[in-house]
């Protein structure tokens, strides 16, 4: 014989509701009394404050361990590598000489680039170094904060400096400038105390003979070993890093041209085929004429 369970109504089952949530015989809300639920949030607070004391102290200790202005590891910047500006997508120079809209954001982006450059920035900003030699400021104990920095002034780039320049980098006449700059290691000793340089030549013998003659500023590329080392953003506060620029005469019009840069220092390989950006760039330069 099957027994049919009794129905409940709607209003006992919202008086079983209000009964379970407060119920004035036994005075216990949620099915549990004051002292119950005193009992359960003690617990909580002291556990969960167990685990911030213990996340608050881990924390502390690895920050103990840790340096405002030096990374611990810099494994991966063993190399610095080398990069180009204008900055642009997939690192590809277009320009179409005849229509100025596709060089102006290059020099759009080359007036911000180099403006700290700027001689009168530097001068109020940055020491005039002697070359030929590491700008060492060692700390000796002492916390030596900020760390002065090297002049590299605008001028120094000659003919691709844009200082009064109506071809705006030689962009307007299809002889652009690339400015190559080197990534920052801190406390990286370029050079290993040996005169440095950036070279560029087309990757292949096709791209050698499109890529046509080119002018280097300062010349031979030459970088100067007074800009190292880096010690750090926060250290280096007004640290400029060198630059070399790269005027392109006559590239051969309509054709994409491959080039490569490389830095040659003693210390910085240049031959890793796992890395295509140690010590070397590349990119494609493409002169339109129509």
């Amino acid at each position: 014989m099957v027994i049919q369970k009794e129905k409940k109504s709607c209003g006992q089952v919202v008086e079983e509701w209000k009964e379970f949530v407060w119920n004035p015989r036994t005075h216990q809300f949620m099915g549990r009394t004051g002292t119950s639920w005193a009992f359960i949030l003690l617990f909580y607070l002291v556990f969960y404050g167990f685990l911030t004391a213990m996340f608050t102290l881990t924390m502390w200790v690895m920050l103990q361990t840790v340096s405002d202005h030096t990374p611990k590891y810099q494994d991966r910047l063993a190399t610095p590598g080398l990069m180009i500006r204008p900055k642009t997508e997939n690192l590809d120079v277009i320009v179409n000489v005849s229509d100025t809209e596709s060089w102006d954001q290059h020099v759009q982006k080359l007036n911000k680039f180099l403006e700290p450059y700027n001689d009168s920035i530097q001068a109020q900003k940055n020491d005039v170094c002697r070359p030929g030699r590491y700008y060492e400021q060692p700390d000796n104990g002492v916390l030596n904060y900020p760390k002065r920095a090297c002049q590299f002034n605008r001028t120094q780039l000659g003919n691709c400096s844009g200082i009064g320049d109506p071809t705006h980098y030689g962009y307007s006449t299809g002889q652009p400038c690339v400015f190559i700059k080197m990534n920052r290691v801190i406390n990286f000793y370029a050079g290993a105390n040996q005169s440095m340089n950036i070279t560029c030549a087309g990757k292949r013998n096709e791209d050698a003979e499109n890529l046509g003659h080119f002018v280097m500023f300062p010349a031979n590329g030459h970088i100067d070993l007074m800009y190292f080392p880096y010690y750090g953003k926060k250290f280096h506060v007004n640290y400029t890093q060198p630059l070399v620029a790269v005027k392109f005469l006559n590239v051969t019009p309509n054709v994409e041209v491959n080039v490569e840069c490389r830095i040659n220092a003693a210390n910085i390989a240049t031959d890793d085929e796992r890395d295509k950006f140690a010590g070397r760039v590349a990119f494609k330069l493409c002169i339109n004429k129509t």
